[in-house]
């Protein structure tokens, strides 16, 4: 566990409609991560909502940080950034096709498109 002024929440925190088979099992956080959303996750939520305020400097700094990524300083807080990042954020689709020349004929404009011919006619 780590060790934190952040209050640690009342129940333990899950996300079931981003990660319905839980953080770790989802392949985006280790296991010391999972932990720390599971304890910490639902007081981190309230503060950022604003269903709670902070009651310490750790708590304010946490705030700062979700306002300014850059000012992240503890794992609590990186974890928590990564998590809104992944939960929240634009999933990225990635294909399975492996096939390097099928992908450059596809960028080649059309005005191109005779010069391909020579290339890979």
């Amino acid at each position: 566990m780590v060790e934190s002024e952040i209050r640690i929440g009342e129940k333990r925190f899950y996300d079931n409609k981003a990660f319905p088979r839980g953080f770790s099992k989802s392949g985006n956080f280790t296991l010391a991560e999972d932990d720390i959303l599971s304890s910490y996750g639902q007081t981190l939520q309230a503060l950022e909502s604003g269903e709670i305020m902070p009651v310490n400097t750790e708590e304010k700094h946490f705030l700062k940080a979700l306002r300014n990524p850059g000012k992240s300083k503890s794992k609590i807080e990186k974890t928590w950034l990564k998590y809104i990042q992944i939960a929240r954020g634009r999933k990225s689709f990635h294909t399975l096709n492996g096939n390097r020349r099928h992908q450059e004929t596809l960028n080649v404009d059309v005005t191109d498109a005779e010069m391909s011919d020579e290339v890979y006619g």
